[in-house]
């Protein structure tokens, strides 16, 4: 198995950013932002339809599945059954999407990541650049803490033991540094159409909403998180990705979700 070491040592061998000589890209909208309706239509170039297959049983990656000898009839079959029920959600309003985004100074202790109260309006980057902007927040205006855990695993010298915590400007910097998180659903109203197609016993129609909810759900993640990148936060304004390059993580940041190893806990 693997050899791990004890917490000391990893925390001892983390990662240390070059954070004298980074300035962290202040937001263009910090706080908090709410959608309250996303169009479902915008929705569908983001789907990854790599996942939906796997729910059926069917293996192989979008869209060479497609012409697989074994389940390629099988997968065109169910992708047109699919984007049937999609042009039904979105003409006959069967499903809702929103979203909820937050962006908020924060700074890292150890392996937990402090978020501040967010200034009134974001500070422009000519503050931003000045020695009072960046102070660091005294720990009484602490107003959420992240736990994150960090890899214990037995590295040679040069490879860090990892933790999230590592990729945020450390209180002791003096950088002010920011964190974004989010939630999203598209599947508000579902339960009605589910609970119709329960009671005609069309078990397929039953499935084929509910992975398809859950798909449009991963979308409007993808589609959110890049709205952040190009417009809220605006680190990346003039980012142009495929579908493709988006599900392959091609853009800058990372995107963590709780119940992962890197952040377990569900309940933050």
């Amino acid at each position: 198995g693997k050899r791990l070491v004890p917490l000391a040592q990893a925390r001892a061998q983390r990662y240390a950013g070059d954070w004298a000589g980074y300035v962290p890209p202040e937001p263009r909208q910090p706080g908090v932002t709410v959608f309250d309706d996303w169009s479902i239509a915008s929705l569908r170039p983001y789907i990854d339809w790599t996942p939906f297959f796997s729910t059926w049983e069917l293996a192989g990656r979008y869209p060479q599945i497609l012409d697989d000898v074994v389940v390629g009839a099988q997968a065109r079959e169910l992708l047109r059954d699919a984007n049937a029920m999609l042009d039904q959600i979105e003409t006959e309003e069967w499903l809702r999407a929103k979203a909820v985004v937050g962006i908020w100074p924060a700074n890292a202790v150890g392996d937990d990541v402090e978020l501040y109260p967010s200034p009134a309006g974001a500070a422009s980057a000519a503050t931003a650049a000045l020695p009072v902007a960046a102070e660091a927040a005294p720990a009484a205006e602490v107003m959420r803490r992240l736990h994150f855990l960090r890899q214990q695993a037995h590295k040679p010298p040069g490879r860090p033991d990892l933790c999230l915590a590592d990729f945020i400007a450390p209180r002791e910097s003096g950088v002010r540094d920011w964190i974004g998180a989010f939630a999203v659903t598209a599947g508000l109203g579902i339960d009605a159409h589910v609970a119709r197609f329960e009671a005609a016993h069309d078990d397929y129609s039953s499935i084929l909403l509910k992975a398809l909810a859950d798909r449009l759900a991963e979308a409007l993640a993808e589609a959110l998180h890049e709205r952040v990148r190009r417009e809220l936060w605006g680190y990346a304004a003039d980012e142009a990705l495929d579908p493709q390059a988006l599900i392959d993580e091609g853009y800058r940041g990372v995107r963590p979700a709780p119940g992962y190893p890197a952040c377990p806990d569900h309940t933050e």
